[in-house]
């Protein structure tokens, strides 16, 4: 028996069409390999899926409940919506551990996030925002190191399990006395070159307020077709796991 599949066989054991195949391998939920114009999958990654792991996993790994999210489809829309939006976009979980990499991030957070401690601020910073009540309202918040975020949260079964943040800008114009005072303070506590991260921050931007209306309707929009895909991916593992169950009893009978 071949230990490789193709396109149609896959489509039959999943029990899916071929564009879902296709979405499957953009998004990184499957892995195959391209000879010529045909698509051709590894037998055990598909044994793999049925059994209720990810297509990613290796040999001998035991299997572990996937995320929701696929990660891979959700960093590109997230860093086309950073780009767009001229902000920087995290998706986390709602304790603050980030889901995604950190989308159009400026040199002042990477100065922070390059310590332990700065690291270990922003994610306290983030729990704090999935905290907050009204997760989806337009309102802005300030962070530990004292720049404006925007957050919505990612429902994709009857609750919020993670949300979408777009932050590192200011809604107006720092006092410069303040922020000097601030920004000296900030690199002591997390051990920066006050200079460095003192040049970091005159490249931080003051969004103007047509820009602060529409971030708060992006990014509910992105956060919206984050769940639509979170709960696509939920029903087909749950699908997955009906088929690896009746192949088991097959198996069996």
């Amino acid at each position: 028996m071949s230990e490789f599949l193709t396109t149609k066989q896959v489509q039959e054991l999943l029990q899916v069409d071929r564009t879902t195949i296709y979405r499957m391998i953009n998004d990184g939920r499957l892995v195959g390999v391209k000879v010529g114009q045909q698509w051709r999958f590894a037998r055990m990654e598909i044994q793999t899926i049925l059994e209720g792991g990810t297509s990613s996993e290796k040999e001998g790994q035991a299997s572990v409940t996937p995320e929701i999210l696929p990660t891979h489809c959700v960093q590109v829309i997230q860093d086309v919506f950073a780009e767009v939006a001229e902000v920087g976009a995290i998706t986390t979980h709602l304790n603050g551990e980030p889901i995604t990499q950190p989308s159009n991030c400026n040199r002042f957070c990477q100065l922070i996030r390059s310590t332990k401690s700065g690291e270990k601020a922003c994610k306290a910073s983030w729990q704090q925002l999935a905290a907050m009540p009204e997760i989806n309202s337009e309102d802005f918040y300030t962070c530990h190191a004292g720049l404006q975020y925007s957050r919505a949260g990612i429902q994709v079964n009857e609750n919020i399990s993670s949300i979408l943040i777009a932050g590192q800008f200011y809604i107006q114009a720092p006092d410069p006395d303040e922020e000097k005072s601030r920004i000296a303070s900030l690199a002591g506590k997390h051990g920066i070159l006050p200079a460095a991260l003192f040049e970091a921050s005159t490249a931080l931007p003051v969004l103007d307020l047509r820009l602060q209306h529409k971030i708060g309707r992006w990014i509910r929009r992105v956060a919206h077709t984050f769940g639509d895909i979170g709960r696509e991916r939920a029903d087909l593992m749950g699908r997955l796991q009906k088929i690896s169950e009746m192949s088991k009893f097959d198996l069996i009978a």
